[in-house]
């Protein structure tokens, strides 16, 4: 009978728009890397791969009751911290960890573990963040990993925000408070490119993030003609508006195939779908996206507790991001982050991190009635 009520309990729509986004994406990603390799399925047979290590995961995730993971969110936030401080400390590429056959990257699974940790902290400090004062521990909590990722990974940060942000505004934070702090922040942002990049005001990234945050303005303007930081966003652009309403079919993409596109199987891959499966691709991707997004919501509306909502809001908060700064970067409404398109993207720690997540959602829907194994 439990386990009747454990199939009962899962949402099957929002299963269904993960199932529809992962088949469309095996589709898109073979096209996308048809000439990138000598094996032409490469890519497509390792994303394979991971899709069913995600799914494992996934479905040990919904196995155990979420609210156990509230004894273990010390641990978890310490250990966080240290892989972070390691990926840092082993050289250059501060992003991965190389073990050999696959590269990992720790900062994707961190999101999932500042979303467990921070989903315990407000749930611990309901009624209690009304005041700046009672954000200040709550952006501490966030900003040290998040600060830890910037520099490797300056686009992951940026996700970090998002979940700071999305859960504090579901765990009750002041909204009004929120939307000054918000504000402000990107003002000031806005202050500090403008005196860099005008009086020579020292920043503590890379150039060339810099650039990708301002290049999106005008692609011609990054002072090779196009041909370097804004080299990207064109050429996506082309790629997005000669697939017109239909597209032009898989595999037939000129902006693809020639590899005139690049990063066309992970960051730029949404330019995939816009120049070969056109307009009406594009919106199917994007419905099955709004899809589980909805879905997600819904899912944390009817949590049984605060603590199973704000897992939720996290994950949603989390995709939500990568979904808008992904689609609106490959269009030029957005800066070139390098944030991949989740469960759509090449990559074997996002999807394996984003399957992770999504086991987190199933779970917490699952478990609001009591299920015994």
């Amino acid at each position: 009978m439990e386990r009747k009520m454990y199939l009962k309990n899962i949402d099957y729509v929002f299963l269904a728009c993960v199932i529809g986004i992962l088949i469309m994406s095996g589709f898109v990603l073979s096209s996308a890397t048809l000439n990138v390799s000598s094996d032409p399925f490469f890519y497509v047979k390792r994303q394979v791969v991971w899709i069913i290590l995600g799914f494992i995961s996934m479905v040990l995730v919904t196995l155990i009751d979420y609210n156990s993971l509230r004894n273990y969110v010390k641990f978890l936030y310490v250990f966080n911290i240290l892989i972070l401080l390691l990926v840092i400390a082993i050289g250059k590429q501060r992003s991965w960890i190389n073990l050999g056959p696959f590269l990992l990257q720790p900062s994707e699974f961190a999101k999932v573990i500042v979303i467990i940790t921070f989903a315990k902290y407000l749930s611990d400090r309901q009624g209690k963040l009304n005041t700046l004062k009672d954000l200040i521990p709550c952006f501490i909590h966030v900003g040290i990993p998040m600060i830890l990722v910037m520099f490797g990974d300056l686009g992951t940060s940026l996700v970090f925000a998002a979940i700071l942000f999305g859960m504090l505004f579901v765990g009750g934070a002041n909204a009004r408070l929120l939307l000054y702090i918000i504000v402000m922040g990107l003002l000031i942002i806005v202050l500090l490119l403008v005196a860099h990049f005008n009086f020579g005001l020292p920043l503590p990234l890379e150039e060339y993030q810099l650039m990708r945050l301002v290049v999106f303005l005008n692609p011609y303007n990054d002072g090779f003609n196009g041909q370097g930081a804004g080299y990207h966003i064109i050429q996506s652009q082309v790629a997005i508006g000669s697939g017109g309403f239909w597209g032009k079919g898989l595999y037939k993409g000129s902006q693809v195939q020639l590899n005139f596109l690049p990063e066309h199987h992970t960051d730029f891959i949404f330019s995939v779908v816009g120049e070969e499966l056109g307009f009406v691709g594009a919106c199917v991707l994007l419905a099955l996206y709004f899809g589980l997004i909805y879905r997600g919501l819904n899912i944390a509306s009817r949590a049984k507790d605060m603590f199973g909502t704000l897992l939720v809001a996290g994950v949603i908060s989390m995709i939500f991001f990568h979904v808008m700064e992904n689609v609106g970067m490959t269009v030029g409404l957005m800066p070139i982050t390098g944030i991949p398109l989740p469960l759509f993207s090449y990559g074997g720690s996002s999807m394996l991190a984003t399957m992770t997540a999504i086991g987190l959602v199933l779970n917490v829907n699952i478990r609001r009635q009591v299920i015994r194994f």
